[in-house]
Parts: C-alpha cells; structure tokens; sequence
C-alpha cells in the first residue's frame, strides 16, 4: 500500500537537501557579481522579499499582522544583523577561497553554544566545550595562520568570523521570538534588512558609478530569487514535518558542497592542514548539535 507519510517525509527531505545545495553555490555566483558587497546584499533582500511575497500570495497564505507586532523588536534588530552578515560574508568571499570563509561562517553554532549560558541561561557541558575546542583547532588549522599566500588571506578569514558571530547573533535571537509563521518573520527579517542596507548603500557607495552587464545583472537576479526567495521557501516549507537532528545533519550538506565547488569549480587550494581544519570545525560543530 502506498504509504503518503514516507512519501511527504522523502519530499521533505528533497527540499531541503535542495536548498542546502543552492545556499553552497552562493559564493561561487558572488565571487563573478562586479559589485560591492553592501549593493549585493541589499538586491538579494529585495528580491528575495518580493518572491516570497508573491509566493504567499500565490499560495492565498495570509500574513499574521498581530504575531508580526508581538516580535517587531527582534525583526528590526535581526533584519539589521541579517544585512550585515550578508555584506561581511561576501566580503570574505572575495579577500579568500570560498571554503574558507564558508568554514569561518559555520563557526557560528560554536559562538551560539560558547555564549549560551549568559543569554540563553544554558549549561554548558563538559561533551560541548570539547566541541568548542576541536572546533578551534580545526579553525585555526582552516585559516592558515603563519602562511603565505592570497587564499590564507587572514582579512578573509576575519570578515567570516565576522559574519558568523552576526549569525549566531540571529540563531540567538530566533529563540526568543514569541510564535510567528516561519514565513512572516522571514519576509520582515529580509525586508528591513534591504532597508536598512539602502541608506548604508547610498552613504558608502557612488551609485552613479556602478554599471552592471547583462550577465552580471542575471547573476544578480539569479542570487535573489533562486538562493534567496526559492531556497528559503524550499527550507522553510521542510521543516515543520522534519526531526531536529535531519535537519541539524541535512544542513550540513551547504558548506561540505561549498567546499566541494571552492576545489573542483573554482580550482581553490586547500591544503593537507586545511582539509584537517575543515573535517575539525564541520564535525564538531554538526555533532554538537546532534547531540542535543
């Protein structure tokens, strides 16, 4: 008999295997976007807004107004943070290889378990400090401390960690939002952080300046519909029905295909210590999580 449980449940999985596998291509597509940064980031909030507007539209799913009161604190200060993680990020992509700052930005479950027991009153086991030890050997074998060469690049390195103490900032704050549609707060969350990232844009940037070719503005647009609007909707549309550790495991699959494109796509050197430092910072900070 056909089973529609296990049916739902592959197709779960598919989509968010799917979106796991477009977020690890961001770099790649970033690195050959002739703009800066800030102008990427606040183009993939926009367009990534619009999309999953339309989207819900589409679907008639109506926006939660009240919910969206209850929380308009946190959005505010997550959509600033998601806007900033975003442009820190990809300037790692361009200061070192796309490996490397995907692994400085994986770091941010570790910074989540190191700050947990001030803002989230969590104990913090003897099982997590080893995972936030091995996680910083890893990194430090990842960064290439002490060598010489562009993609050792410690700017890269640094601007990463950057975007990922932004990011667990965000994983922090998500757990004190009171109950909001996993839709309503990722519209809001990418709606203010585009917001707040045109007047920075407009400040830090001559925009009369910039022009953009056709495959530029195509990678672009690419970059806020399809990493953005239709990855998002796939991850966001998974996880209700999917177990916390297939997820915690599953979400691993981004920066493992990061590396894999950073190696044999872009012809991005990783070395003997930095393929240590990768397998270190990714399996302490995936079993961190499958443990809980």
């Amino acid at each position: 008999m056909f089973d529609s449980s296990a049916s739902k449940d592959y197709k779960d999985k598919l989509s968010l295997v799917s979106a796991m596998l477009i977020f690890g291509t961001i770099g790649l597509f970033v690195r050959y976007i002739p703009l800066p940064s800030s102008c990427i980031a606040f183009a993939r909030g926009f367009v990534g807004t619009l999309f999953i507007i339309c989207f819900l539209l589409i679907k008639k799913t109506p926006i939660s107004w009240l919910a969206i009161r209850q929380n308009i604190g946190r959005l505010i200060l997550s959509g600033i943070f998601i806007g900033f993680n975003w442009i820190f990020l990809f300037e790692a992509y361009r200061y070192t290889s796309v490996a490397v700052a995907t692994l400085c930005y994986y770091m941010a479950p570790i910074i989540v378990i190191v700050a947990s027991p001030i803002v989230l009153k969590e104990r913090l086991t003897v099982y997590k400090i080893f995972c936030v030890i091995v996680a910083l050997i890893g990194m430090v074998l990842v960064s290439g401390a002490g060598q010489e060469g562009e993609m050792n690049n410690l700017t890269g390195v640094y601007f990463g960690l950057g975007a990922a103490v932004l990011y667990a900032s965000i994983i922090i704050l998500n757990k004190k939002f009171s109950p909001i549609a996993a839709y309503d707060k990722t519209i809001m969350q990418l709606g203010i952080a585009s917001f707040v990232l045109l007047p920075y844009v407009w400040v830090t940037e001559d925009i009369s300046a910039i022009t953009l070719s056709p495959l530029g503005m195509g990678l672009l647009l690419f970059l806020g519909i399809i990493h953005t609007g239709f990855a998002y909707t796939l991850y966001f549309g998974s996880l209700p029905r999917l177990r916390g550790q297939t997820i915690a495991l599953l979400s691993y699959l981004d920066p493992i295909f990061a590396v894999f494109l950073s190696a044999f796509v872009l012809h991005e050197p990783l070395s003997l210590t930095g393929m240590l430092g990768a397998v270190l910072v990714l399996g302490a900070t995936c079993l961190s999580e499958l443990k809980e």
